[in-house]
């Protein structure tokens, strides 16, 4: 009996997808749920799990293909899979079955690799490429995420603890270090040769299409302007200092400046609504409700996941949601939910060392808060000039909606409130 495995519904706003990698080959055995494909969207990466026991029989479509939700991509066969070792009958693998021995990460899912046959266990696309370039059992991985997840600072710290063994058997490797040292003397290519000029030309990734898309879309469709302020974050890493411990003890989670930050944006979009709003054709929509979207960098690109309804988060709320996020950006399991909406945005380039730009806002949003690096600076204080550790803000906004007093008054307030920090508590 054939089973047909399909795209599953595609969130409303993605048309179509493109496969990222099969995890299985034809004759693979698989099981019920467990990961077959990776399939990649404009915003995050889903993984299709079989939908039956059985064993892998064709690919209908393979990597690079693009695919609409409901689309046959493969099948799945009753019956048992090859053993380890084996191949797939001739003609089962077709066009697939030269690629074996081409994909090592098609290793990694193969349910003998943990031992008895048993399944291995649930893996993000992130740890599942990291595995199998290394060709490690997961099994041997301990886990320290959610119901024992492995993440990938796991992996990381699992190859690290093999170092040692594999610093020992390095004698063993001496044929290759000789072969290595003879391509190292040979002569290079003459300069100016094509030879001494490589060039190497992939494929966008969809994110980065869609990123690169949205991004000339805002640059064409508003009228963007920038205005910049700066904050003496005493206040604020004086606060931090005294009670970041006990926060730590008590919440369970760091306390950083982000939360700071968002609570004072947050009261800023209350005073300012316009900030908080959107333009739809010649309308423009007042949102009700406050969703602050925190840019995250990942391995695949830049993505930002939204905090719902920021008003009613506490500090420890904020800060355990941010490490969430940043925890699930790492290891390729945000889901679309988690990106989708959004009425501001905040950037912090600081953690790069920017110590000042123009971010670029987010359609269609009206407005971006870019934070950057804390760096100390003399300042005058009461006639004085004293050293402060001070941050550039920079407000990116769509003149189209926000004139330039309310931009300016906006990030006036968010200057006010962190340089007070008892105002965030006030509300005043």
């Amino acid at each position: 009996m054939s089973i047909e495995v399909k795209i599953p519904q595609l969130p409303e706003s993605v048309a179509d997808a493109t496969i990222v990698s099969w995890h299985k080959r034809p004759g693979d055995a698989v099981q019920r749920d467990e990961t077959l494909v990776d399939i990649e969207t404009d915003k995050v990466v889903l993984e299709v799990p079989a939908p039956e026991d059985g064993v892998l029989g064709d690919i209908v479509e393979d990597e690079g293909s693009v695919v609409t939700a409901g689309q046959v991509i493969g099948h799945v066969e009753k019956g048992e899979g090859k053993k380890k070792g084996t191949k797939p009958a001739a003609g089962a693998a077709g066009k697939d079955e030269d690629k074996d021995t081409q994909r090592p990460q098609d290793t990694a899912g193969e349910p003998d690799r943990a031992g008895g046959g048993d399944q291995a266990p649930s893996l993000s696309p992130a740890v599942r490429k990291l595995v199998a370039e290394h060709d490690l059992d997961p099994a041997r991985i301990e886990g320290s995420g959610k119901g024992g997840r492995i993440l990938k600072e796991d992996v990381l710290r699992h190859l690290q603890a093999q170092a040692p063994a594999e610093s020992a058997s390095a004698p063993e490797a001496a044929p290759a270090e000789t072969e290595a040292a003879q391509t190292a003397s040979e002569p290079r290519p003459e300069p100016g040769t094509p030879e001494a000029r490589p060039e190497k030309r992939v494929p966008m990734t969809r994110l980065r299409a869609r990123v690169a898309e949205r991004l000339v879309e805002a640059q064409q469709t508003a009228a963007m302007l920038t205005t910049f302020n700066e904050v003496n974050m005493k206040p604020v890493m004086d606060l931090r200092a005294q009670y970041k411990d006990r926060f730590e003890k008590r919440h369970g989670v760091r306390l950083g400046f982000m939360s700071f930050f968002v609570k004072a944006a947050t009261e800023a979009l209350k005073r300012f609504p316009e900030v908080n709003a959107s333009i739809d054709g010649r309308d423009i929509v007042y949102h009700g409700y406050f969703d602050i979207g925190i840019a995250v960098s990942s391995p695949r690109g830049l993505v930002v996941p939204i905090l719902r309804d920021t008003d009613a988060l506490t500090m420890p709320d904020i800060e355990r949601a941010i490490a969430d996020f940043g925890q699930q950006a790492e290891d390729g399991s945000l889901g679309i939910e988690d990106l989708t909406g959004g009425t501001f945005t905040i950037s912090n380039g600081g953690v790069f060392g920017s110590l000042l730009s123009t971010p670029i806002i987010n359609p269609p949003q009206s407005a971006i808060l870019g934070m950057h690096r804390i760096q100390e600076r003399p300042v005058a204080e009461h006639g004085e000039v004293v050293i402060r550790p001070m941050m550039y803000l920079a407000l990116s906004y769509d003149h189209r909606l926000v004139d330039g007093r309310e931009a300016v008054q906006f990030l006036v307030t968010i200057k006010d409130m962190l340089e007070d920090p008892t105002r965030l508590l006030l509300e005043v």
